[in-house]
């Protein structure tokens, strides 16, 4: 029976008490407790595989809770969906992308609730301008016409977080809303956050960028292996002091030491010229060697990626593996030359979701798993156990679908997926985006131990202090051009960002 809560304090907006969730062979919630209030911006933060997404899909009716209660404004619901969740006044923008990318920007921020006139008829006048007035919100300079896909990928997240608002919400939560962000878009974003809280809006505010958290909110839940840690006032700890709670140990050090030195080029690109995307781009990258590669949103890092990957048609310029000038017209000569591709949209396009985390990592390369006609079960099981071990992926079986692994450990198995073709070349785009601090740690060791062993490694990252503190050089580039390489010992933040804007 659901009923109101008699004893609920009345600054309280949301509470959460005893929350249970399990899916085969994971117990992802164990007696988890949550108090939010009015007026306030609460982080959720914790690795990945606490237990935060769960929580966050119960609240907003994409799971029902096993046990458990909940209570908005002191009466207990149970979101049987989405749209009821909405329907009660809980908002909530996912890390992943949910907009239709073939529908326009108006059609996607009022989805559920397109206004009408008679014979309920779309009253495009009125749909045009509230949209208008959401994209002025946001800073969006667009038509309320346009369609989605035409969007860059931030402002894709900042039409997200206006759908969201679409509806006058009561508890708004955002599940790494500034991951694919600029620190403009980020700032927009704040700006907004900061006046809902003064409007009476409670937040839920999730990130791994633990500076935005210090920055932004008002108190911290921490969650460990589903069960929560303790609840602080931010105003009375300390970053070193979070990150303790959530990984039950200290990180000393988040980088780890830069090479010694490097090799001779393993690859050389000469004059690489992409029309519309990217012009004249030349670089060494040595045995060795972490390349970082830094730059705005849009300044054309991932298409000379994947470009250089050969999964762009109509590329022109010159490519050296070796000192051997070489024709890479598709991902496989690629792989076949020693190259591998970690993509920035891992869900999208570095993972099978709905298959086995064995069968994505040893999905690059079949062959090297078959026996005459037949695949080798035996070197298949050994393979995906072995990287599972080496890279310490939290799953109760090889056999469990990707889908259901936390997002850290979805971005493992796409690193044990590349790694198991035994790469000489490394590309890897925002390898820790989305991803918490104990699991970046991991992948910047990894990183480097790779180095060490003489792979070349290129690495797109948005974050500076990430291009800062893995690269023994940087590559900046602004709007489709190379404006500088630095030494690490030359770089800062400063010194990136000036060329990054084009200075």
């Amino acid at each position: 029976m659901v009923q109101d809560r008699e004893t609920s304090s009345p600054e309280m907006n949301l509470e959460v008490e005893g929350v249970w969730k399990a899916f085969p062979g994971v117990q992802a919630l164990a007696d988890v407790s949550l108090q939010v209030r009015r007026n306030e911006v609460h982080a959720v933060v914790g690795e990945n595989g606490a237990g935060k997404s769960t929580l966050m899909n119960i609240l907003s009716g994409v799971y029902a809770a096993d046990r458990g209660r909940i209570f908005l404004e002191g009466q207990e619901i149970r979101p049987a969906n989405p749209k009821h969740a909405y329907n009660l006044g809980i908002s909530i923008v996912h890390q992943e992308n949910s907009l239709c990318s073939n529908m326009t920007i108006a059609e996607n921020i009022f989805v559920h609730d397109i206004p009408s006139r008679w014979a309920g008829l779309v009253d495009r006048r009125r749909l045009g301008a509230q949209t208008q007035a959401m994209l002025e919100m946001f800073k969006i300079r667009a038509s309320p016409e346009t369609l989605v896909r035409e969007l860059s990928v931030g402002q894709q997240q900042l039409g997200e977080v206006a759908k969201a608002l679409a509806c006058q919400c009561k508890v708004l939560i955002l599940d790494e809303p500034t991951s694919a962000l600029t620190d403009h878009e980020s700032a927009i974003l704040f700006d907004r956050v900061r006046q809902m809280r003064a409007q009476g809006t409670s937040v839920i505010y999730i990130s791994h960028r633990l500076h935005e958290v210090f920055r932004l909110a008002d108190r911290v839940t921490v969650l460990r292996d589903g069960r929560g840690v303790g609840t602080q006032h931010i105003s009375e700890t300390d970053v070193q002091a979070i990150v303790r709670m959530m990984v039950g140990r200290e990180i000393s050090q988040f980088y780890p030491d830069k090479g010694e030195g490097h090799g001779v080029p393993v690859l050389q690109v000469c004059h690489l010229t992409h029309e519309g995307s990217f012009e004249d781009i030349n670089f060494d990258l040595h045995r060795g060697e972490i390349l970082g590669v830094a730059g705005l949103i849009g300044a054309g890092r991932t298409a000379m990626a994947l470009a250089i990957f050969g999964a762009v048609p109509g590329v022109k310029g010159e490519i050296l593996i070796d000192g051997k000038l070489v024709t890479i017209d598709s991902p496989n000569k690629a792989i076949d030359l020693g190259m591998s591709y970690l993509p920035e949209n891992r869900r999208e396009e570095g993972l099978f979701l709905d298959m086995t985390v064995q069968a994505n990592i040893i999905s690059s390369h079949l062959d090297a798993f078959a026996t005459g006609p037949l695949m080798d079960p035996l070197k298949e099981r050994s393979e995906a156990q072995r990287f599972v071990d080496a890279l310490s992926i939290r799953t109760p079986s090889i056999l469990q679908k990707v889908l259901n692994l936390s997002g850290g450990n979805q971005q493992k198995v796409v690193v044990g997926k590349w790694l198991s073709t035994k790469p000489r070349i490394l590309l890897v785009d925002e390898p820790t985006r989305g991803i918490d601090v104990g699991t970046k740690a991991e992948i910047h060791n990894l990183l480097r131990e790779l180095a060490n062993e003489g792979v070349a490694v290129l690495m797109i990252s948005s974050e500076l202090p990430e291009i800062l503190g893995m690269s023994d050089r940087i590559l900046v580039m602004h709007e489709g051009r190379v404006m500088g390489v630095l030494p690490a010992d030359e770089a800062s933040e400063d010194a990136v960002m000036s060329l990054a804007i084009g200075s």
